[in-house]
């Protein structure tokens, strides 16, 4: 039987575990071959309650793992990073740099991270993820679009097809 691959998504404490971004990128996933898991974390309003959450409901050395995080999911797939070491992370409007999270500067733990922005973000300043991104060397592709990404969501899913084919 061949190795497990699965995209693990954390949401956003504005969205939920089954958000357009994350039905758009779990339908790439399973056209990839991948088996996908979104857990809600709705019922947790801070970032490392759900790091922890995330921690139980993946065993370390789950297969071939990516971790797709999208705001305060993005922090929390960066955090469980050190612990999962999966093969990638894909973050969208990562929350990076702002007060109120465990561990001010997360490093990235993966074989290749990618992070989308927007210039337009008015949750997550754009400098913040710019800065975090030539810290850590992570490729980052900055869009005309707000926090949600939703207007850009055709270009993240083009970029998530091809993260995925590395593979």
């Amino acid at each position: 039987m061949g190795a497990v691959r699965q995209v693990v998504f954390a949401h956003g404490k504005e969205s939920g575990p089954w958000g357009s971004k994350i039905l758009a990128l779990a339908e790439i996933a399973r056209a990839c071959g991948y088996g996908v898991l979104s857990p809600d974390y709705s019922d947790l309003p801070d970032a490392e309650s759900r790091v922890a959450r995330l921690l139980d409901l993946v065993p370390e050395n789950p297969g071939e793992l990516i971790l797709v995080g999208s705001s305060m999911g993005g922090y929390v797939s960066l955090a469980a990073s050190r612990i999962l070491k999966p093969q990638g992370l894909f973050l969208l409007a990562p929350a990076v740099g702002l007060p109120g999270y465990g561990d001010p500067d997360p490093v990235p733990i993966a074989e290749r991270s990618l992070i989308v922005h927007a210039w337009q973000d008015e949750i997550v300043p754009a400098a913040n993820v710019i800065d975090f991104s030539n810290r850590h060397r992570i490729e980052l592709h900055l869009l005309n679009s707000d926090h949600r990404l939703i207007s850009v969501l055709p270009t993240i899913c083009l970029l998530f097809r091809n993260f995925l084919r590395l593979w």
